[in-house]
């Protein structure tokens, strides 16, 4: 479904992704782990098309990024954002459907209304959270709805950008069970970005080690723990001393 060769991405004399390779199956829950400022969040923004590679390929499902329209590419993600990423100003049920109210997946307000209780029930929200604001919830309700609105036009691909981020470990927990039931019974392609083991455990079907700009190690999820890649065995052990550099 997203297959990347040879990608690269710099910004000024900084290079961020130095040939990346990285394939991802049809339905596969892929992992990328890797320290903050590795490139983690350059490399959805590429596949996103939000950022334009300056060498390499994306293909989304046979599709190069920087070729297909817009509009019907964008259709088909979905994405939960580091920090829910709310619109203050819009009651939770209209954060919910925000892209069924407007563009190309437009619906009839009361159809797209009746769609984000849907959603919002099936991250364990019930009615009454619907007309209140993003600043009258918990982090791990505002988290929830930002499940919803990721999975509210049914996408076939969705993006996780650290998705358990400020949450206590009992909330972290609960967010990435959610994440593992919804991706399985939709059926989706994801892309998970995380320094977190424990959601690699619940999320993962495959993992991507990324350190440098490039993949260092890929392989299932019950092989990670026992790689013998240098930057594996530091990054998941949580080592001081390795080939990832540390501040002493």
């Amino acid at each position: 479904m997203i297959d990347l060769r040879g990608v690269h991405k710099s910004f000024g004399s900084n290079q961020v992704l130095r040939g990346v390779d990285l394939t991802v199956a049809k339905g596969q829950s892929m992992v990328i782990i890797g320290g903050s400022g590795t490139g983690k969040s350059v490399l959805l923004k590429c596949v996103l098309g939000l950022v334009t590679p300056d060498a390499g390929q994306i293909l989304v499902d046979g599709t190069d990024v920087t070729t297909s329209d817009r509009d019907a590419f964008l259709a088909r993600f979905g994405m939960l954002f580091q920090g829910a990423a709310l619109f203050d100003s819009l009651p939770v049920w209209q954060n919910v459907a925000f892209r069924l109210l407007r563009g190309t997946l437009k619906r009839p307000k009361a159809e797209a209304r009746e769609i984000a209780l849907q959603k919002l029930q099936r991250v364990g929200l019930g009615p009454d959270v619907a007309d209140r604001l993003p600043a009258e919830l918990s982090g791990g309700m505002q988290k929830r709805v930002g499940l919803a609105r990721a999975i509210a036009t049914d996408p076939e691909i969705i993006f996780f950008d650290e998705p358990t981020t400020g949450l206590d470990p009992i909330m972290a927990g609960v967010i990435n069970d959610l994440i593992r039931e919804i991706v399985v019974d939709m059926g989706a392609t994801t892309m998970t970005i995380t320094h977190d083991m424990t959601s690699v455990q619940s999320i993962a079907d495959h993992v991507a080690m990324l350190h440098d700009g490039v993949i260092r190690w890929t392989g299932p999820k019950d092989e990670v723990f026992d790689s013998t890649e240098p930057y594996v065995t530091q990054f998941v052990n949580g080592l001081p001393d390795g080939p990832i550099a540390t501040l002493r």
